[in-house]
This record gives C-alpha cells, structure tokens and sequence, in this order.
C-alpha cells in the first residue's frame, strides 16, 4: 500500500503553484483565478458521484483522486491549509454528527 498521503499532495500542489504555468496545470488553474479552481472541483464532484454509483471500483478510486487533487488547489486558491481543515475537524469530534449538524442549524438562523 502506498505511504503517499494527501498532506504530501498538498506539498506537491504548493511546489506546483510556484513553477511557471507551461509547466504546470496547477499554476494554470491557480491563474485563473478561484472561480475557475471551483468549478473544475464542482465538476469532479460530479465525476466522483457519478463513478460511485456507476462505474467500477477502479473509476471511483481514481476520480476521487482528481477529486482531492482538485479540492487542495481550490484550499491553495483561498489560501487554506489542510492542516486548517484538520483543526475544524478535530473540533467537530466532541460531539457526535448529528449534534454537530444540528448545532450549524441553530447557528443560521
């Protein structure tokens, strides 16, 4: 099984962004600004959901890779790190998932 993690990919997305954009997809997509980095992750989103209910085991494992890949670029267009996510995370594990859904609703009202 592979050691690699998604904190090694975050480095891999990070080292990308630096590299001129004729040489790298990531700068391409950082260039174009957030909402470009958005959709390209909404539309392997949908890639990832459509893999999950119709498409073999192998397909999903790889779109969710896309998927992930995707999602870093989108935290490194906002300048969020996943070890931010991981703190809100951590946080949420007080509590059991569904307190904690039912707490966001009390919260937006």
């Amino acid at each position: 099984m592979s050691q690699f993690t998604l904190a090694d990919l975050e480095r891999r997305v990070k080292t990308r962004a630096k590299a001129s954009a004729d040489k790298s997809y990531t700068r391409q997509l950082l260039d174009k600004g957030v909402a470009h980095c958005a959709k390209k992750f909404g539309e392997e989103a949908i890639e990832t959901t459509l893999a999950a209910v119709g498409e073999s085991r192998k397909r999903l494992i790889a779109e969710t890779g896309d998927l992930l890949y995707h999602l870093l670029v989108v935290l490194k267009a906002r300048n969020i790190t996943l070890a931010e996510v991981e703190a809100a995370l951590a946080k949420r594990q007080a509590q059991s998932g569904l307190q904690e859904k039912a707490s966001r609703k009390k919260a937006s009202r």
